[in-house]
């Protein structure tokens, strides 16, 4: 039986909700996406810091286009590896559409592929409605690995959920983010998102992530 997980997730402007302080619709972001600019909001930490933190090096790129949220996401969680691939090259191999992107099991053999170790990544399910406590453990062990390994999470996500800053992020249709840091040993998580470049990153708590990705799954080392 096909799960939640295999179900495609297009972002169209009439499914994303562009909330006060949330997050703009994708064709705005499409039309004021550079083709490539630095982060401002992501840092390097050559070592993890006492508290528990660690950030990677994010070479951010909006998604050029409402669909393209996968191979944007993947693109950008390459491109902590020192990785610049097209998006469009990931789309073709990812088989996305203007439906978008179908599975988190499109994305990982991209991952593994462009990472060059054909078991670098591996797709997780979170199956239910909501995550329990050990789906939430789990995904928090999963990102801080990741990340201490040199590499991003990438997540298929689908609702509403808030940042640390009180920002509502929505995406009702589904979308894909990528996960590029932690701090608090992993109970609060960096995102880079590509629907909008002036809301490219931001934090949230591993607990909301982990609803946020619940009926779908992620890509995790």
């Amino acid at each position: 039986m096909r799960t939640d997980l295999i179900r495609r997730t297009a972002l169209t402007a009439g499914i994303l909700t562009a909330t006060a302080g949330g997050i703009a619709a994708p064709a705005i972001a499409a039309q004021a996406a550079p083709a490539e600019k630095a982060p401002t909001t992501t840092s390097v930490q050559a070592e993890r810091k006492a508290a528990g933190e660690r950030q990677l090096d994010v070479r951010y790129e909006a998604q050029p286009n409402f669909y393209y949220c996968g191979p944007a996401a993947a693109r950008n969680a390459l491109s902590v590896q020192g990785k610049a691939i097209s998006v469009d090259a990931m789309a073709k191999e990812m088989g996305t559409t203007e439906d978008g992107t179908d599975s988190i099991n499109d994305i990982t053999p991209v991952l593994n592929k462009e990472t060059g170790k054909a078991d670098a990544y591996r797709s997780v399910e979170i199956k239910t409605g909501k995550a329990d406590n050990g789906q939430t453990d789990k995904l928090r062990a999963d990102v801080v690995r990741t990340v201490d390994n040199g590499r991003a999470v990438v997540a298929n996500i689908a609702g509403t959920t808030t940042d640390t800053d009180g920002g509502v992020h929505s995406f009702e249709g589904g979308h894909y983010i990528s996960v590029v840091g932690y701090r608090d040993n992993g109970g609060i998580v960096k995102i880079a998102d590509s629907a909008n470049p002036d809301q490219a990153s931001y934090e949230i708590s591993v607990d909301n992530l982990a609803d946020w990705i619940a009926t779908r799954g992620y890509a995790t080392s």
